[in-house]
């Protein structure tokens, strides 16, 4: 099975021949950035880091969609909205809130009586499968919940 890096590599030849722009210009700055990584940590790229390379430039896109819609860019947040659709393709099934949900409470029923032990526990058994940010919230409601019913 060829390394999420290779595949896109691969995507982005038949965007070119294909000649999609969008989808060429989008594949080529994520595959720069996958560069960029690799020069930083000096060391063989894993698929993990290219999930995480992903997940960053997602996480710009989204930020960009968000402005272009406050600003009433339209045309420029669809295709943002577009470029997060495209990549979010290459990123493995992410896990569903009830099942984070579950982690969480083990994890607190565990010991985990803070942000930090819950954040470090579940945050590394999911990594590259859920947001922290959906991580965090469902930690803060479930610590919360825990200490009102104590």
């Amino acid at each position: 099975m060829p390394s999420l890096q290779d595949r896109l590599r691969e995507d982005l030849n038949a965007s070119r021949k294909a000649r999609n722009k969008p989808l060429t210009l989008v594949l080529g700055t994520v595959l720069a950035d996958v560069e960029n990584h690799h020069t930083s940590v000096q060391r063989d790229i894993t698929d993990a880091d290219v999930i995480d390379v992903l997940r960053k430039a997602i996480k710009r896109r989204r930020e960009s969609f968000e402005a272009f819609e406050k600003g009433g860019r339209t045309e420029l947040a669809a295709q943002e909205r577009d470029e997060i659709a495209a990549l979010e393709g290459y990123l493995p099934a992410s896990v569903s809130d009830d099942e984070i949900r579950e982690a969480v409470r083990a994890s607190i029923t565990g010991g985990a009586a803070n942000m930090g032990a819950v954040m470090g526990k579940v945050g590394t058994a999911y990594k590259g499968r859920a947001e922290g940010s959906t991580i965090s919230r469902i930690a803060k409601e479930e610590l919360a919940a825990g200490s009102s019913s104590a």
